[in-house]
């Protein structure tokens, strides 16, 4: 029989990705639950020896669950392109690279793409797929599957999404899932569908209401975007979501009265300078987390 979760419960997000964790935060919040990513807790990232999606979101979601004495719930996510025989598929992330920089994984699935001749007028058929497994500290665990289909373009567009979103296209969508807004994406997205599955099991009952972010997953949500920032445009509002953060953190008021007028400027010289040649936005970006102490090592 499946475990049920109950509002109040902490959840342990099984993932070091903070652009992952703050979508899983995204997701079960409404129903009370207080989600706490791996990273937060220091628990260690487990390599992904298994072969199946199924297989890899179990391993990750048993060994937080194990380590943390807390349910824990693990997604393993990736992008199959058709004409590449379902690849990148469970290799997603690794083909990001040691850094997992995936403006890397992305020109490596277009040039793979491009080599079988597969950039036609369409775009190359493809799916992102996702598993979630919710895991408990004995050992036992069930998983939820869900996929969306569409099409990949190339170059990327959009900065607000993270992996591969910018490259693709869901069906019957003009945006990329890196162009569309939070909400937008959520309510269409692999990891959406596979939630839906897991609710009915696992959430039948709870009351949902607002969701009210935890100060680790705002801190998880600024670093998110840090590390997909794509254009000078993307940074600009960056800035502007960083210094509101900083103006409302209430702990840091002394440091936000100084330090949010300096944002507004770096701000409003991006909007009078043309800084096209100037690629590195995720660097600035990160360097500017840094600066106001919200940067993760992770």
């Amino acid at each position: 029989m499946t475990n049920r979760l109950a509002s109040g419960d902490k959840l342990v997000v099984a993932s070091h990705n903070p652009g992952k964790a703050w979508e899983i935060h995204q997701l079960i919040a409404p129903y009370g639950l207080e989600a706490i990513s791996a990273a937060t807790l220091g628990l260690p990232e487990p390599e992904e020896t298994e072969r199946t999606f199924a297989g890899n979101a179990r391993l990750k979601a048993v060994a937080a669950a194990k380590a943390s004495g807390l349910p824990a719930l693990a997604d393993d996510s990736g992008l199959q392109v058709e004409i590449l025989n379902g690849a990148p598929g469970i290799y997603s992330a690794r083909w990001a690279g040691p850094s997992k920089d995936f403006s890397i994984a992305m020109q490596k699935v277009a040039d793979e793409i491009s080599m079988r001749g597969g950039w036609d007028a369409a775009g190359p058929r493809a799916n992102f797929i996702s598993v979630l497994c919710l895991a408990w500290p004995d050992g036992s665990n069930e998983t939820y599957e869900g996929k969306v289909f569409g099409n990949l373009v190339w170059p990327p567009r959009g900065g607000n999404g993270f992996g591969y979103d910018p490259m693709f296209q869901a069906e019957g969508a003009t945006e990329t899932f890196g162009e569309m807004e939070p909400d937008e994406k959520y309510a269409i997205s692999h990891r959406t569908r596979a939630f839906a599955a897991f609710k009915a099991a696992c959430l039948a009952g709870i009351q949902t209401g607002p969701a009210k972010p935890s100060r680790a997953m705002e801190i998880e949500a600024l670093n998110a975007a840090a590390a997909n920032l794509s254009t000078q445009a993307e940074l600009s509002r960056f800035i502007a979501n960083l210094a509101a953060d900083v103006a409302a953190d209430a702990t840091a008021a002394k440091e936000g009265t100084c330090v949010a007028p300096a944002l507004q400027r770096v701000r409003e010289w991006l909007g009078d300078t043309d800084c096209s040649e100037e690629m590195r936005w995720r660097l600035l970006a990160k360097a500017l987390l840094a600066a106001t102490g919200r940067l993760k090592n992770a």
